[in-house]
């Protein structure tokens, strides 16, 4: 179109140039409109040329949109109809895309927040019902720890029926109570107790039945221990006279052994220390006594054997009793980890090897500065005792050798306690040799 214009003037190579820089060339139009060495420079020739080129492509410009107007229209109605088509199916697919999308919501989402609703009223019920079972299993256990303790106390079957006490109930009840205390520390997420400490009924369950129920089996436990008594050489009011009654002690007795270890094996190491600590306590005083008095010395020593021949019996009824199997025990390691006897953690704890020996050994220890305390004050006591020592020399030695005997047992093992007996008339005898 410019060609049939005539040819123009302009440098149009020039401002298309993409070095172009409109500084460069109104410094250029300047120098080339003036000299030099003119001190004024003239700018109105410059701005003039440029101002001349701008009209000129003004004029360019408006002549060549005049005589396309009709071919720009064209191709603009062409395009904006294409872009209509466009929009058109655009829009078609769009409400397309929404009724599926509307459909997909009401079939899945709706659907989804519905069922996710049941889910989690189905879990709260799942907890509930988690929780009634735990419950029921915990009262119906807490009813037969009430039965169990019972048939302990002999007050089964009400108070118009008296009914012989059933020591083999104390072993059930300590298993039905050691299965109620695992079922309510087990707290933890996702285990059976987990909300258990919630509950009222439960909370009141431990207060009125557990706790009371443990408190009243270690002290029967305990007390069955303090009164256990085999030996027929002195008179005892819980000594068995026949042979069923020695039976039903040594059941009696093992049954309240089980218990303490069931409830806490602390308990019965104490009970057992305990019991030996009064034989001793006992067997001091009374022998004490005696020297004091020698008429009195055989009977004296005759109740010290009846009680040491209880510790021997209670020594083999430690060590033919096995550790019983904790309800909670699941692995065979720790059952293997337990001690193959009740008699081992007792003799640890006494750091001895026998309980006989340790009986006789912490006798003859407390006997010597008591019999030094008879020989420094002098007196009648003092020459008695040395006038007749090689009597009670022997009176001791026969204790020590007939209580070292098992109850019953009349043979007698050559070189058996003879260290023991050395002892225990050393103890005696040394300070009379002073």
């Amino acid at each position: 179109m410019a060609e049939s214009e005539g040819p123009s003037y302009i440098d149009y190579d020039t401002f298309l140039d993409q070095d172009f820089s409109p500084t460069a060339f109104a410094n250029s139009l300047v120098i080339a409109t003036n000299n030099p060495s003119d001190t004024p420079i003239d700018l109105s020739t410059p701005l003039s040329r440029v101002l001349f080129d701008i009209q000129e492509i003004d004029t360019h410009i408006h002549t060549l949109t005049t005589q396309s107007a009709i071919p720009l229209l064209t191709h603009t109605k062409a395009q904006a109809d294409a872009g209509q088509r466009i929009v058109t199916e655009v829009e078609a697919q769009v409400a397309n895309l929404t009724d599926g999308y509307q459909r997909l919501e009401k079939e899945v989402i709706q659907r989804y927040e519905e069922a996710n609703q049941v889910r989690v009223a189905v879990e709260r019920l799942w907890e509930t019902v988690r929780i009634g079972r735990a419950v029921a299993r915990c009262l119906t256990l807490g009813r037969q720890l009430e039965t169990q303790m019972a048939e302990v106390t002999g007050a089964a079957g009400g108070s118009n029926s008296a009914k012989k006490e059933d020591h083999r109930a104390m072993v059930r009840a300590s298993n039905t109570l050691l299965t109620i205390r695992h079922l309510l520390s087990a707290s933890g997420p996702n285990e059976e107790g987990e909300h258990l400490s919630k509950v009222n009924l439960i909370t009141y369950l431990q207060n009125s039945i557990l706790t009371p129920s443990e408190t009243a089996l270690r002290n029967r436990a305990q007390q069955i221990i303090r009164e256990f008594s085999m030996s027929s050489l002195a008179s005892s009011a819980t000594a068995p006279t026949t042979y069923d009654q020695s039976e039903e002690t040594k059941s009696r007795t093992t049954s309240a052994l089980l218990t303490l270890q069931l409830l806490n094996p602390r308990l019965l190491v104490a009970a057992l220390q305990t019991y030996l600590r009064a034989s001793l306590t006992s067997s001091l005083a009374s022998v004490g006594r005696a020297l004091n008095s020698l008429p009195t010395l055989d009977r004296t020593l005759l109740e010290v054997s009846a009680r040491c021949q209880n510790i021997v019996a209670l020594e083999k009824l430690l060590g033919s009793t096995q550790p019983p199997q904790h309800p909670q025990s699941r692995s065979n390691d720790q059952v293997e980890e337990q001690s193959r006897t009740l008699l081992e953690p007792l003799l640890a704890a006494l750091d001895t090897s026998s309980l006989p020996s340790f009986f006789w050994r912490s006798l003859a220890e407390g006997l010597g500065p008591r019999v030094a305390d008879l020989v420094i004050k002098g007196g009648v006591v003092a020459r008695a005792l040395k006038s007749q020592r090689e009597r009670v020399k022997d009176s001791i030695r026969e204790c020590v050798l007939r209580g070292s005997q098992s109850p019953g047992d009349t043979t007698r093992k050559a070189g058996a306690w003879e260290r023991e007996a050395a002892v225990m008339v050393g103890s005696v005898m040394g300070p009379l040799g002073r």
